[in-house]
């Protein structure tokens, strides 16, 4: 087993860089390992103790047996995430398909409906979000430090996982080579309502977040207003159309959920990745989008996506 380490993050990154100004101060808080429980030779558990979110947090790491230097690829859950576990790891194939592959794949675990953000006020319902901070700031060190890494990072997520990742990229663009959305929306400002709702109808105040619809900080936080940061990046996108398709020929327990609710998400998803992609051309900015004439939101789609994703996001950060 591997001896935990403590490491602390020192990031400095570009202040002239157009867009909204992301003010970050000039020294991190020390984040310490608890302790990390290795489940196979090449799947660990680690426990941070981050002092962003005052408490234990836990992160999976897929990892090769080996120990040559690799990249990282954060890949973070949706709405409604694993207990225990990522659902990358408990609804797709996501291990078995990383195994053998010269990248740790660090999967955050918990974080219902908190959009992996920082939020300005603690909520009564989730209690102290600062998955930005953690995100960005205290895990990688930690990440590099005790699985090899070598610093370069690629983040991607589905639904609001993914929505996250464009907003981190964006808001960090120093610490990404790529961004992945599988069924994410990256324009805040479009998914304005579809974002307050989900938090609500988890038990949250969404103002809490980042206040009130219109605020400052709502800009801040809206890839598409942020878009030319992304530039120069491998950048990959992918969307069903909410008709059912080859998946919902399967037999399983979530069929119904996934044709009546997943179907109209799915809709609204389409139409926003359409806005997004027409604003990165307005910018002249290269991206991937996979447009598929069926699908659902929903995980059978997401692993089909992951798996598609993968030859470019290896590309850009050398995996």
């Amino acid at each position: 087993m591997r001896r935990p380490r403590v490491a602390v993050a020192v990031l400095a990154f570009s202040m002239a860089m157009i867009g909204p100004v992301v003010v970050e101060p000039a020294r991190a808080a020390a984040a310490q390992i608890v302790r990390i429980d290795d489940r196979s030779p090449t799947r660990s558990s680690m426990f941070v103790d981050s002092p962003a979110m005052g408490r234990t947090v836990q992160v999976d790491v897929l990892h090769p047996a080996h120990g040559d230097s690799r990249p990282a690829y954060y890949l973070l859950d949706g709405l409604d995430p694993g207990v225990g576990q990522s659902t990358w790891t408990n609804a797709t194939d996501a291990e078995a398909f990383f195994r053998g592959k010269n990248v740790n794949v660090v999967l955050p675990v918990g974080g219902q409906a908190s959009y992996y953000t920082d939020w300005q006020q603690d909520d009564p319902h989730f209690g102290r979000y600062r998955w930005e901070t953690f995100l960005t700031r205290e895990l990688p060190p930690l990440i590099d430090e005790n699985f090899d890494g070598n610093g370069v990072n690629a983040i991607g997520g589905l639904s609001m996982g993914g929505s996250a990742a464009f907003i981190l990229a964006a808001r960090h663009p120093h610490l990404y080579r790529a961004i992945a959305g599988y069924s994410a929306c990256p324009d805040t400002g479009l998914a304005t309502g579809g974002v307050m709702f989900s938090i609500a109808n988890r038990g949250g105040n969404p103002v809490n977040m980042w206040g009130a619809p219109g605020s400052r900080a709502w800009a801040e936080h809206d890839p598409s207003l942020m878009a030319d940061r992304l530039r120069g990046k491998t950048i990959y996108l992918s969307t069903g159309t909410g008709v059912p398709g080859p998946h919902e020929a399967e037999l399983k327990p979530q069929l119904v959920e996934n044709v009546f609710l997943g179907g109209p998400v799915e809709v609204g998803i389409n139409t926003c990745v359409v806005a997004f992609e027409r604003r990165l051309r307005s910018l002249a900015i290269p991206a991937r989008i996979d447009y598929s004439p069926v699908g659902t939101h929903s995980w059978s789609y997401w692993q089909d996506m992951l798996h598609a994703s993968w030859p470019a996001l290896s590309r850009a950060i050398g995996a």
